[in-house]
């Protein structure tokens, strides 16, 4: 197959790419042919993914980079322009979990999942968007919220508020960006078996204090979800099966897995009643 008949050429940008989920899209472009730009803020594991990618014959990169420092996303813009001349399709995946009573959570805590999980999305965006503009190829940009946001639940207000405002901004960017045929999907993965709690903690600045995890704010957020976990966690690998099928096809919304359809619509309904109230009044 030429390279004309392939529709993933060029390369792909991953943030989050150091495990779990980013590591799992690395793996899914790559096999693809892309060239990878992987990033996270854990360099030792960053880098192991990419020499996973070099190691099967494929191009990568790796750098430590911290979202929340626009700084550092700017140098992985140029430095994916000086090693491979283009970015292709960005996945602004990213995300910190704190788990806590919405009257336990600190100003800190807030502070520091709103700087990672929205301002790390938009400069990402921010920083790689020239780039993207200027690639020729299909182009594609995946944000990834959460299925929190369609089934919330309790101990998780500083996580959900964030993907809340990642699916508002990813929805935006689509409309914007759509009359230069670049497509963006909000993707929202349910749980998975991931080193997503253990990178979360390690992520957090010293500054801002420890991040505390107990097992009952888990517990009572798995109760509160009434999500069946068999469904709902799986691998990262089963959560990015169809992913690449759903960029191409440039949905609006991609769902990764989960069995919580009647908790959705049972949700819509109470929308579309709330508005049909609202016209008859």
């Amino acid at each position: 197959m030429s390279s004309a008949d392939r529709f993933w050429t060029g390369t792909a940008v991953v943030t989050g790419a150091g495990s779990g989920l980013g590591a799992s899209m690395v793996e899914r472009f790559a096999a693809e042919g892309m060239s990878i730009v992987a990033l996270d803020i854990d360099g030792e594991r960053v880098e192991q993914t990419a020499q996973g990618v070099r190691d099967k014959g494929g191009r990568a990169i790796a750098m430590r980079v911290d979202v929340a420092d626009r700084s550092a996303l700017d140098a992985a813009a140029a430095a994916a322009r000086a090693e491979f001349g283009g970015c292709n399709v960005l996945c602004a995946n990213v995300g910190v979990q704190q788990f806590g009573a919405i009257d336990a959570l600190t100003d800190n805590d807030w502070r520091w999942v709103l700087d990672v999980n929205v301002l790390g999305v938009v400069n990402t965006v921010s920083a790689f968007l020239p780039l993207l503009r200027e690639s020729p190829g299909n182009r594609r940009v995946v944000v990834t919220s959460s299925s929190s946001v369609l089934v919330p639940g309790v101990r998780l207000a500083a996580y959900i508020a964030s993907k809340f405002a990642v699916m508002g901004y990813g929805e935006t960017l689509r409309m914007e960006l759509a009359p230069e045929d670049i497509g963006v999907s909000v993707f929202f993965p349910a749980g998975m078996s991931s080193r997503h709690l253990e990178s979360s903690k390690l992520a957090r600045p010293e500054a801002l204090g420890p991040s505390i995890l107990r097992r009952e704010d888990i517990d009572v957020m798995l109760a509160s979800r009434k999500v069946d976990t068999a469904d709902h966690v799986v691998t990262p690998e089963r959560a990015t099966r169809n992913l690449l099928a759903e960029l191409r096809n440039n949905e609006r919304f991609i769902v990764s897995h989960g069995a919580y359809r009647d908790e959705l619509v049972e949700r819509c309904d109470a929308l579309v009643a709330a508005f049909d109230r609202a016209q008859a009044s």
